[in-house]
């Protein structure tokens, strides 16, 4: 897909501001309190660790059900084991169940449809404050965050905690931004993922190699999320196969 130059920087801005900053307007008492929460998301998301994150060893596949309308997609754990496992968890704790999508950018091209903000439940919860959520994990009380996993083609491992230019790596990844990709959304710091994620609407491919592709839409599906309007919800998410490759920690 052709984009203009001034584009790629505007859309690639969309996606990395996943966490929303408050503006100007704000108080100064919820500008510090921001800043506070942002210097502890900063700490620890700046190393996960692996070894306490659920992981998945092959493949699933997830059914989400949004407008009445089923969509199933292929979830990857054998190019992105911790990005896949994360997600296939958490559909399996029901945590997408009745969340919102919160963002979706069609205009002045197709580009993303983004949600998995757990604040989104809750109905009264300001709109203009959703992007800013995590998973927070019954057991510790505590966020849960996962490293940008990116696998280099032809590589038998994945990069984790940079980007692949980051990483010196100037090849394309193994998984990639094509229509229908599912991603997981992050701010700017690569290992700040949790919940969100976004579907692709259209080849992204200057996305690729900085944002963690896990899976992909069936392609007799992809209507479904041309479909989708900010504010829709996911009325149910499940997973219909591959459960038993789920590996908790």
């Amino acid at each position: 897909m052709k984009q203009q130059p001034w584009i790629l920087p505007l859309l690639l801005a969309m996606v990395i501001s996943s966490w929303a900053l408050v503006g100007c307007s704000q108080s100064e008492t919820a500008s510090t309190n921001t800043t506070a929460e942002a210097n502890t998301i900063t700490a620890q998301a700046s190393s996960p660790q692996m070894s306490e994150l659920p992981r998945l060893e092959g493949k699933a596949t997830v059914m989400m059900t949004i407008n009445g309308s089923e969509i199933t997609m292929e979830v990857d754990g054998e190019n992105a084991p911790i990005t896949a496992g994360n997600f296939v968890d958490l559909v399996n704790r029901g945590v997408y169940d009745g969340l919102m999508f919160h963002r979706v950018v069609k205009d002045p091209q197709p580009f993303v449809v983004q949600g998995g903000d757990p604040q989104s439940k809750d109905p009264d919860f300001p709109q203009s404050r959703l992007g800013t959520g995590s998973f927070i994990n019954p057991e510790t009380g505590s966020p849960r965050y996962i490293p940008l996993e990116i696998k280099p083609q032809g590589a038998e491992e994945p990069i984790y905690g940079k980007t692949l230019e980051q990483a010196g790596i100037s090849g394309p990844p193994e998984l990639r931004h094509s229509k229908g990709a599912l991603s997981m959304a992050r701010s700017q710091m690569p290992n700040s993922a949790s919940s969100q994620f976004y579907f692709a609407l259209a080849d992204l491919s200057f996305l690729d190699g900085n944002y963690a592709v896990f899976g992909y839409v069936n392609p007799g599906d992809l209507g479904v999320i041309d479909q989708i309007k900010q504010g829709d919800r996911i009325e149910s998410a499940q997973v219909v196969s591959g459960l038993e490759n789920l590996q908790q920690p």
